[in-house]
């Protein structure tokens, strides 16, 4: 039996005729479909160092599982010191179950690494039907071991369909489990429908009948014990004013006649 990538097998099970449903199609045939993925990143400084092209080659290869190739300029750019035929950029197209693989590892482990992610822009569709979505840091991705990266680099990711209109391929993109972050208005829906499900709640509180409980008016009330007046009142001890003086010993003036002696006695003999 032949290999059937998960979101592939998802998307003819499931999310083919939640689409029907969504936008009532005749056929089978009109349900939108992803055709391609495409991976470019361009590389602006390879002009003076031509070995960040093999760099985002290799880097593009692991990440897609299909081997990049290098994009060429078209015109001469003086300004930017460049000429025709150098190579600028780097580029894979992924079809079929590479496709849905690639897809599958970007939403369940690349997407969730990216700091601070709070889900995908729906700015990016063009009008036809296609989504780009850039990526600003290679490293979310686990293939790419940081490490052995020369340089912190972004890329763009391009999200070919076969849809008719902008809403149709964001339902589409949306069931394959791409996050997209849901606009203000329905997040204030939801914030105003969460209140009123909140104050129904206080409603039937308010008005269901509650019975209070009756106080009695005979409650026997705790006396305070009386405070007596007459405390004790403590005498403080009186301070005697005769403080005993410490006189200071007389320091003996003798002290060198005691020494004179000896050397009188030693020049008489």
């Amino acid at each position: 039996m032949s290999y059937i990538p998960r979101l592939k097998n998802e998307y003819k099970k499931s999310i083919v005729d939640k689409l029907v449903k969504e936008f009532s199609y005749d056929n089978v045939m009109q349900v939108p479909k992803l055709e391609k993925i495409v991976i470019s990143k361009g590389v602006g400084a390879a002009v003076n160092d031509k070995k960040l092209i093999d760099h985002a080659l290799n880097e593009i290869s692991d990440i897609s599982g299909q081997r990049a190739i290098a994009t060429i300029s078209k015109k001469d750019v003086a300004s930017f010191k460049l000429r025709k035929g150098m190579p600028i950029g780097v580029k894979v197209t992924l079809r079929g179950e590479r496709m849905y693989e690639f897809l599958d590892r970007l939403v369940t482990t690349a997407l969730p690494r990216v700091r601070d992610f709070n889900g995908v822009k729906s700015s990016g569709f063009d009008g036809r039907g296609n989504y780009n979505l850039g990526v600003t840091e290679q490293i979310i991705f686990p293939e790419i071991n940081i490490d052995k990266i020369n340089k912190i680099s972004g890329m763009d990711i391009t999200f070919v369909t076969s849809a008719k209109s902008d809403k149709e391929a964001l339902q589409l993109l949306s069931e394959l489990g791409l996050p997209f972050k849901r606009k203000s208005n329905e997040v204030n829906s939801e914030k105003s429908k969460s209140k009123s499900v909140a104050d129904q709640l206080t409603d039937s509180v308010d008005n269901s009948e509650v019975e209070e409980v009756p106080v009695s008016e005979e409650a026997s009330v705790v006396e305070e014990a009386p405070v007596s007046e007459e405390a004790p009142v403590v005498e403080e001890a009186p301070i005697s004013e005769e403080v005993p003086v410490v006189e200071e010993a007389p320091i003996s003036e003798e002290t060198d006649d005691e020494e004179k002696p000896d050397s009188e006695n030693n020049n008489k003999e």
